[in-house]
């Protein structure tokens, strides 16, 4: 094992862990109001529809594949009668389509917060670093789709996805990692290093999700004239 392998598949992903859990502690006790996506729906509706369904449709879609394909073992689909072959091709299909959807919709997205002033001027000084890190992990995760699974055939199972598990059970390989191709290294590395920087930046609105309102109260809205009836007279 070299050092900058050590460093690479051990040291960095640990860090970058250790930051993402950190930084979301920091930031939700330290910084509560700007846990938000900003959104900017009132100064343009049109392109941020489009880019907004594109987009997120296509990362739940290509998340539920990485769930399936990197945490869930090779074995435990074939015992449930899921053929090798039969996935493979089926992760490729659906992983290239989602991508295609990610990439269409994070362009609209980009092109929209460009082109549009108003839109524009909400943006933060996170966006400078999380925009490319962003665009290189949907970049280099597709090229890994349809490159390296697709064209080259290499079995990201046997290499990426143990390597990864290992990470969480204080067990990593880093000679596994270390053996895959240079497009799954890169995808890895801008994955975490986007883990790295998720705390700082707009993409803590992923986890407030509005459970609650299912359950709040109505709001009552009632006209000027309503209201003034309400209102007791200055003799009363």
């Amino acid at each position: 094992m070299s050092r900058v392998d050590f460093v690479l598949w051990i040291v960095f992903p640990y860090v970058c862990l250790t930051v993402f859990v950190v930084g979301h502690i920091w930031r939700y006790r330290r910084d509560q109001y700007s846990w938000t996506a900003r959104s900017t729906q009132l100064f343009e509706r049109r392109l941020l529809l489009v880019g907004s369904l594109l987009f997120h449709f296509g990362i739940l879609v290509a998340l539920g594949g990485h769930v399936l394909g990197i945490l869930v073992p090779r074995s435990w689909t074939e015992a449930v009668g899921i053929p090798h072959d039969a996935y493979h091709w089926l992760a490729v299909v659906v992983g290239t389509a989602s991508g295609a959807a990610v990439i269409a919709g994070f362009a609209i997205l980009c092109f929209r917060r460009v082109s549009v002033p108003r839109v524009r001027a909400t943006s933060l000084r996170s966006d400078r670093l999380l925009y490319p890190v962003l665009a290189a992990t949907i970049v280099t995760g597709m090229l890994a789709t349809v490159w390296g699974s697709a064209i080259q055939g290499e079995e990201y199972r046997d290499s990426v996805s143990p390597w990864f598990r290992g990470l969480f059970m204080l067990q990593p390989h880093e000679d596994l990692m270390a053996g895959a191709s240079l497009v799954f290294q890169a995808h890895a590395l801008t994955a975490f290093l986007l883990f790295a920087i998720w705390p700082f930046t707009r993409l803590v609105h992923v986890w407030s999700v509005p459970v609650t309102y299912i359950g709040r109260a109505p709001i009552l809205y009632r006209s000027r004239s309503e209201a003034r009836d309400r209102v007791p007279s200055p003799r009363a």
